[in-house]
């Protein structure tokens, strides 16, 4: 009884493992994932990370291109080539950028010398970015009983030559530009907060978006017409660039 049992078990596994074949209103499906031998093959998609390699691609190879194709700004930091449909209603992924922007971290606080260093080396010098670097270079230690807040504007006391000092208020808000999108394209300009706080008795500082996200709308805008600009005539008829 044993013997025929385990017999049995291992007779549904197998019948459980064959594809099941079933129509339903004129359709043909399957319970299994079946690949089709007559299937088109597909490219694998190249990778970069700067727009003018999608450009060079794009010039050199087009006869890798499909008579009709797509070329998609997903975000401010990834782009993606596709072809229009197959007979199978399905699209071949040529290429994709994806952009390698600084990491700096929004509404996080940074100690002085951090602060200092990461703003010079991921914003662009533009805007408000000296009068930033000035107060957050210059603010005394030990200040914070000195900071006055009305949850729009700070007041601080910063260093003023050798042996002076001021109060000033910190600006609020302001005009940065920050590298977040390809570096071939213009960097949006966004509004910020500036935040100073006491922490163990040193300034620190943060800065916060303070615009919802608008500038990915800008970014995206100018990657669309850096390929309009960039991409050769007789081509983009083939090529629909959408944002």
């Amino acid at each position: 009884m044993i013997k025929e049992a385990m017999q049995y078990i291992a007779s549904l596994k197998e019948e459980a493992m064959e594809p099941q074949i079933i129509d339903i209103a004129g359709k043909t499906y399957c319970n299994k994932d079946l690949k089709l031998y007559d299937e088109e093959p597909m490219a694998v998609p190249i990778g970069s990370t700067t727009l003018s390699a999608m450009v060079d691609y794009i010039k050199s190879c087009s006869k890798e291109l499909r008579e009709d194709m797509i070329l998609h700004v997903v975000r401010p930091t990834e782009v993606k080539l596709y072809s229009g449909l197959t007979e199978d209603r399905t699209r071949e992924y040529l290429f994709q950028c994806n952009a390698q922007v600084p990491g700096f971290e929004f509404d996080r606080w940074y100690d002085q010398e951090r602060f200092l260093i990461e703003t010079q080396a991921n914003f662009e010098m533009a805007g408000d970015m000296n009068i930033i670097l000035q107060v957050a270079g210059n603010v005394e230690s030990n200040a914070t009983a000195n900071y006055g807040d009305d949850g729009v504007s700070q007041k601080t006391t910063i260093h003023q030559g050798i042996a002076s000092k001021a109060d000033v208020i910190v600006p609020n808000p302001v005009t940065l530009v920050p590298y977040r999108t390809f570096l071939e394209v213009e960097q949006p300009s966004s509004q910020f907060v500036f935040r100073i706080k006491d922490q163990d008795g040193q300034p620190a500082f943060k800065i916060v978006e303070a615009e919802g996200g608008l500038w990915k709308n800008e970014a995206m805008k100018s990657i669309k017409y850096y390929f309009a600009e960039q991409i050769p005539e007789d081509l983009k008829k083939r090529i629909t660039i959408i944002a």
